[in-house]
């Protein structure tokens, strides 16, 4: 049994499929075949079950995993405690975030970061926080910058910071221009729009109704709030929004921000692999996002 071949099956394990697990490991897909029938040989069990359209890991191939995916944490894990020791000024750090939150505070944080440590490359991943989940899981990113609550309980986290959260309606709306902060049981007739199952602030929503005593009538969905903000604005429904997402105020395609009773907000989290060592990089990273969004 070799090294490769455990990253060989974490990487199908991941992709589910082939042809893009040997894309992704720079390799030819009859190469990767062959080196899993050999692997499987040599265990006398098979990792995977080989249907037409997936391929799907066996109840031998989950028990394979997890143990392959402590010896791979290991091995990196003896890379970076060896680079540190060295303290060879030098590094890469892979950072997943979500698309529109990232899109907000990394701007603030890289340049910061890269002008205290020019010798560190920052690769950024943007995916859903569901798929951000699994990467961070799977040693896919160093970090991720995602919300609470947290699904995958092989993740620790640290909190950044607590954001608020308000009620974007249409600027025609009956509630549009209220002062007083909106109790949500209020809006259990209302037709929402809310980002699509798998990214977590459409579980924000939904729990915040639930809270309430109702589940959300969802009638649009998107996987952008940018896109969720201007349905909103052109009157096809409410949403909730993190207070930083929200538009420029007074845009013409800008929808009306309300507040609400008892000041919901969301946790914004810096998340890693339980266990995992995290390197200097990685460490200075998060120091450097906490001091600055400790500024906002």
């Amino acid at each position: 049994m070799e090294l490769r071949q455990l990253q060989y099956v974490k990487q199908i394990a991941l992709e589910k499929n082939f042809s893009r697990a040997a894309e992704k490991l720079h390799i030819a897909q009859p190469s990767l075949s062959q080196q899993l029938s050999k692997l499987e040989q040599e265990l006398g069990v098979l990792l995977f079950r080989r249907t037409t359209n997936s391929v799907e890991l066996t109840q031998a191939g989950e028990v394979f995993i997890n143990k392959s995916q402590t010896i791979l944490d290991a091995v990196e894990q003896l890379k970076q405690e060896m680079d540190d020791m060295a303290q060879m000024r030098r590094g890469r750090l892979v950072v997943g975030t979500m698309p529109i939150t990232g899109a907000h505070i990394l701007p603030l944080v890289l340049p910061v970061f890269g002008e205290l440590y020019p010798q560190i490359e920052v690769v950024l991943m943007e995916e859903t926080s569901a798929r951000l989940e699994q990467l961070t899981a799977s040693g896919g990113t160093d970090i991720s910058l995602l919300s609470l609550p947290l699904e995958d309980s092989s993740l620790a986290w640290e909190v950044l910071m607590e954001e608020e959260i308000c009620l974007a309606v249409p600027p025609q709306h009956r509630l549009a221009g209220t002062n007083v902060p909106l109790r949500i049981g209020e809006l259990k007739d209302e037709s929402f729009i809310g980002l699509k199952k798998g990214q977590g602030f459409r579980q924000i929503t939904v729990e915040l109704c639930q809270r309430s005593g109702f589940t959300p009538n969802i009638v649009f969905e998107s996987s952008n709030m940018e896109t969720i903000q201007s349905l909103v604005a052109g009157g096809m429904g409410i949403a909730f929004v993190p207070r930083m997402l929200t538009r420029y105020r007074g845009s013409e395609f800008a929808p009306s921000y309300l507040p609400l009773a008892d000041n919901p907000s969301r946790t914004l989290v810096i998340a890693y692999r339980k266990g995992r060592y995290l390197s200097k990089a990685a460490d200075a990273f998060i120091r450097t996002m906490n001091n600055t969004m400790s500024q906002y």
